[in-house]
């Protein structure tokens, strides 16, 4: 029962993962991320597929191996939360709203920049 939980569990993100290819605004790293996380509790032949990937398994090696991000990924992902937290203020969300966004944004990339990169 576990199994095919996590087995579940790592199509549903590899889905996800998939339709960030298309949509910018969904990063597929990330997704691949627990994908791969869910994989290796269910199946090790799908985590080495999404591993092997010429183009998405090294970000994801470096994550597992180093908890390393590229730079370009960093800028990419800053730039979208303050275009984020800047589009919520620009319509007129709640100042509540927009200040917790704002301190989500800030701490996620906090935590990025900490990371060592690729």
């Amino acid at each position: 029962m576990r199994q095919r939980l996590w087995l579940g569990i790592g199509w549903l993100f590899t889905l996800l993962a998939v339709i960030g290819i298309a949509l910018p605004v969904l990063p597929t790293v990330p997704f691949l991320l627990v994908a791969a996380w869910a994989f290796a509790r269910s199946s090790p032949a799908l985590e080495q597929r999404i591993l092997n990937h010429p183009k998405y398994g090294p970000p994801v090696r470096a994550w597992q191996q180093r908890g390393a991000v590229s730079r370009i990924a960093k800028i990419w992902a800053i730039t979208a939360m303050c275009f984020g937290v800047g589009l919520s203020a620009a319509v007129g969300m709640p100042l509540w709203v927009v200040a917790v966004q704002a301190l989500i944004a800030i701490s996620v990339g906090a935590f990025l920049i900490t990371r060592p990169e690729e």
